[in-house]
């Protein structure tokens, strides 16, 4: 056609047609004219052989510099970017302009393709059923999931079964640790209902961090032994070596922006609780594996059975109840009901709680806290644990460490700043506790903390008079009992019939 050059396809079907047809016809079937026609007859060749090289259209910017600058620095450090290289040049070369910059980029890459060293290669894998499950751990700051409002610093523990892609995740409060691993590795394979034959995990890099030999022998002699109690083999990837981790660093990725599009679809990242978020994450999780059940149930034949029990997924360490009124792990300071001062307990670590026992019977499960990213020691307090002797000492509240970590709402920290800035502090403190002490006895912590924000909204200070009467049992609801007394002759009348042989 006029106008439009003429392909190499096109010729190879007018030389086809031409086998069989005359000129003019082969040239209308190949869409050609019947000159272009004439013209293949006296010149068989291709289009794109008479194609002459296009050569530059302006002169090499760097024909002085690059073989005499720039390829004796990349010999010499190979790892050297081309940016580097090219704000150096344009230190020592400033006539030449920014504009040369894509230009030494593209002359950098060619000449490495061509004379630069061998790259490493990544050799892909055959993955068995029932062979190989892996471990790691990915940070979910990003996401930023709050809890009541308040930002959830945490992070996933993510198995996946090379095989199959079965998938487990566990929300993880602290960082990388054994018993993180250990707890959620063991929720995995009882959700599964096996195990594989080898479990490979990225060296528990963070676990590692500022552990002398002794401790770090330790950490991995219970990593062994976590593996033998369900007959895995435990490897270890080199570390900083993300590749041989492949098959779970990917599908981190992967995990993550489906719980970012479910946020998105939900309409917010905030949960009323960590339960809640748990259950959310499992969700998005239990809908990821029905994708792949065909090949899970397949896995699943070949994995090895499970064992009778669980293994331990706690620390165990013992504890001294000082005159304080709780004992202090980690950096952080737990509170523990005062008759427990001078016991020593025993406190199962877990990620997310402490168990307390006092020898071998259980006493409570505290929340587990964290230090300070400062290094400042946190608290874990419980008002219900001091109040009765701060009601003897009410100005102890105003310096105590723990001050803010009492309050149990934020309604009570609130009223105590207000109190302290209209009262003496003597007053203001003797007001708060009796405010901590009513929400305790009457066990209206919700109704007394919503009743004071809604007085601070109006500008009003707590009275405790008032709240006293508001919050105290409703005669309407305690049981009136009527207690008629027997007339004590009966008695006699009932003895009487006994002696006589007479059953009523």
């Amino acid at each position: 056609m006029p106008g439009r050059h003429v392909t190499d396809n096109q010729m190879r079907l007018y030389m086809t047609f031409r086998k069989t047809d005359g000129t003019a016809v082969a040239a209308a079937k190949a869409s050609i004219s019947t000159a272009t026609a004439y013209r293949i007859e006296n010149d068989p060749r291709l289009p794109s052989q008479k194609t002459a090289p296009r050569g530059r259209r302006r002169p090499d910017p760097l024909a002085a510099i690059f073989e005499s600058e720039i390829v004796p620095m990349l010999r010499a450090a190979p790892g050297l970017r081309p940016v580097a290289i090219f704000e150096e040049m344009m230190r020592r070369h400033p006539e030449l302009g920014e504009g040369i910059r894509r230009t030494l980029e593209r002359r950098i890459r060619s000449w490495r393709a061509q004379h630069g060293g061998e790259q490493e290669v990544i050799f892909r894998q055959r993955h068995e059923p029932g062979r190989m499950g892996l471990s790691d751990f990915t940070a979910m700051g990003e996401i930023a999931i709050t809890i009541a409002d308040r930002p959830l610093d945490h992070r996933l523990y993510h198995f996946r079964l090379a095989y199959s892609g079965f998938e487990h995740a566990h929300v993880v409060l602290g960082g990388e640790s054994f018993v993180a691993l250990a707890e959620g590795l063991q929720n995995a394979l009882w959700s599964l209902g096996g195990a594989p034959r080898e479990h490979r995990s990225d060296s528990l890099s963070a676990a590692f961090r500022n552990l002398d030999k002794t401790a770090a022998a330790d950490l991995t002699r219970r990593y062994e032994d976590l593996c033998g109690h369900y007959a895995m083999t435990p490897t270890r990837n080199n570390r900083g070596i993300a590749h041989e981790n492949g098959s779970i660093e990917g599908p981190h990725g992967h995990l993550k922006r489906a719980i970012r599009d479910a946020l998105l679809m939900r309409g917010s990242a905030d949960f009323s609780d960590l339960p809640a978020y748990r259950g959310f994450i499992d969700e998005i999780v239990s809908r990821r594996n029905a994708r792949n059940a065909k090949r899970i149930d397949i896995e699943r034949a070949e994995l090895q059975g499970l064992p009778e029990r669980r293994s331990t997924d706690y620390e165990e360490i013992s504890v001294r109840i000082t005159s304080s009124g709780g004992f202090t792990l980690r950096k952080v300071f737990y509170s523990v009901p005062s008759r427990l001062i001078g016991h020593q307990l025993r406190v199962r670590l877990y990620d997310d709680r402490l168990e307390l026992f006092i020898g071998s019977t259980p006493l409570m499960t505290l929340p587990r806290g964290r230090a300070h990213p400062s290094g400042k020691h946190g608290q874990v307090v419980n008002y219900h644990h001091v109040i009765h002797s701060l009601r003897k000492k009410p100005m102890a509240l105003l310096g105590l460490v723990y001050r803010d970590q009492l309050f149990p709402r934020q309604a009570y920290r609130r009223t105590f700043e207000a109190l302290l800035e209209a009262l003496p502090e003597r007053q203001a403190c003797r007001t708060t506790v009796e405010l901590l002490a009513l929400a305790h006895d009457r066990g209206c912590e919700s109704e007394l903390a919503d009743h004071l924000s809604a007085g601070l909204q109006a500008g009003l200070l707590p009275d405790m008079t008032e709240l006293s009467e508001r919050f105290a049992p409703d005669p309407g609801r305690l049981p009136d009992v009527v207690v008629e007394l027997v007339p004590l002759d009966s008695y006699d009348a009932l003895l009487e019939a006994d002696m006589t042989g007479d059953r009523p």
